[in-house]
């Protein structure tokens, strides 16, 4: 019998990535100095980028779909990828956790996250999910000597492997009804058959397994205690990287296999959208430490890019699209500066930070504006383009109360200016600078300026 063997043009990113984290394995046994490796993965990236223009299609029977939906998220996921592993360097030194496989780990997971994206199948979107789960349980825990960071670990993998539970089991729903995991055909015997109950429970397992991935209220309880315990570095890696993954399949499956019953998927989305935005922006004010405070604000951002989703348009879409890319610069710079001060996980740490470090709290404020969403900061046009999208889709209502709650973010991320303009200096602030840090910070702080003045760099 002739098999035909399918063109792999369209997976060669994914290829790519998935050949180099092993190579990085093996290379891990040759070479004590894990510098190297970390300047091969940025490689890698680089090569991988230079690829995805040239994958467009389709391959392994629809089961996989290389389009400009998946260009631009996988755009996301390497900037995600190069920004993490300059800001790792000397940090993973000074955590005593520079292993090679932190290397790899980082490449498996962006690889998932790419097979996410382009999934056709919802077969296909768990192989993904689980590729990028698996590994960033891993690396939350990768500080072996760490109890903070083994208790990451064991609350990300607990909770996750529960998620991707309902996850299937919303699949099993779904293909019990319609007797494919096709997404194109999902869509069109829906559009056939419209809503029944097995569909809205299937919908309603789905989007809590997926709300469990961008750690949206209730399924955030996750977040505050993980991203306060892993690496630094790998906090900044999983509240982006992850949560553009779980919003490119919210993308493909409500918009492709459920768009005939939008009517039912969104007023489920609405009550999660406004939750995730309350707990998040409410529960930061009380924060003292750092992580767990932008970790809370990553909830609320979640709830943000939510709302493009509601919207249930191509603008939507696009705008939310665009709010993750915005999201990517400014949230891994605030991470960044975390990482240069040498004691800077507790926000008493920022005291008086202007007198002795002004160029670093300068920095902070820039991307603590550009969170709040102040303009000319690139934070701006990404909730204008929210808030815009959802008064046009005839959902003015939600865009006020966004704006109310977005409003009440502005306290606590101007604390922390606050903090280091106008209080005294406990200690004298410590930084552990390095040129790959101070490219992250300086690529980072330059994004975020540069789409706030010309926005046309990331829309369209």
């Amino acid at each position: 019998m002739n098999i035909p063997f399918p063109n792999l043009a369209p997976v060669t990113p994914e290829i790519i990535m998935a050949v180099a984290a092993s190579i990085i394995l093996i290379f891990d046994l040759i070479l004590k100095d894990k510098s190297p490796l970390a300047l091969l993965t940025i490689c890698v990236a680089g090569a991988t980028l230079y690829f995805i223009p040239s994958s467009l299609g389709e391959t392994f029977g629809g089961m996989f779909i290389s389009d400009s939906y998946s260009m631009y998220f996988k755009l996301i996921f390497m900037v995600n990828l190069i920004l993490t592993v300059l800001i790792s360097l000397k940090y993973i030194q000074r955590q005593k956790a520079e292993y090679g496989e932190y290397y790899s780990l980082l490449l498996f997971a962006t690889t998932g996250m790419m097979i996410m994206a382009s999934s056709g199948d919802l077969i296909v979107l768990y192989l993904g999910l689980e590729l990028m789960a698996l590994s960033t349980y891993i690396l939350a825990g990768i500080k072996r000597h760490d109890i903070k960071s083994n208790e990451a670990a064991i609350k990300y993998f607990l909770l996750g492997a529960f998620s991707s539970s309902l996850l299937l089991y919303g699949i099993s729903l779904i293909y019990g009804l319609t007797t494919t995991t096709d997404i194109a055909k999902i869509a069109a015997y829906l559009k056939q058959t419209g809503t029944s109950t097995p569909l809205l429970m299937s919908m309603i397992l789905i989007a809590v397994s997926f709300s469990f991935k961008i750690a949206a209220a209730p399924f955030h309880m996750w977040a505050p205690d993980v991203y306060e315990g892993a690496p630094t570095s790998i906090t900044a890696f999983m509240s982006v990287g992850p949560k553009a993954a779980g919003f490119a399949v919210i993308g493909r499956v409500f918009y492709g296999a459920f768009q005939s019953v939008q009517a039912d998927w969104t007023g489920i989305l609405i009550g999660i959208a406004i939750l995730t935005m309350a707990v998040g922006n409410i529960i930061a004010l009380s924060q003292t430490n750092i992580k767990r405070m932008l970790a809370y604000s990553s909830i609320a951002h979640a709830g943000y890019a939510l709302l493009g989703v509601i919207a249930g348009t191509q603008a939507g879409l696009h705008a939310m699209m665009t709010y993750l890319m915005i999201y990517a610069f400014m949230n891994i710079g605030a991470f960044a500066i975390v990482i240069l001060l040498d004691k800077g996980e507790e926000i008493k740490d920022y005291n008086g930070l202007a007198k002795s470090r002004p160029a670093v709290a300068a920095l902070m404020l820039v991307f603590m504006f550009s969170l709040t969403g102040i303009p000319p900061t690139a934070g701006f046009i990404g909730k204008f383009n929210i808030f815009m999208a959802l008064i046009n889709a005839g959902y003015a209502w939600l865009a006020v109360i966004a704006v109310i709650f977005s409003s009440i973010s502005a306290y606590y991320y101007l604390r922390i200016v606050m903090n280091m303009y106008m209080k005294d200096m406990e200690e004298e602030a410590v930084i552990n600078p390095s040129p790959s840090l101070g490219l992250a910070i300086g690529i980072t702080v330059l994004m975020v300026f540069a789409i706030g003045i010309m926005p046309s760099i990331v829309i369209g």
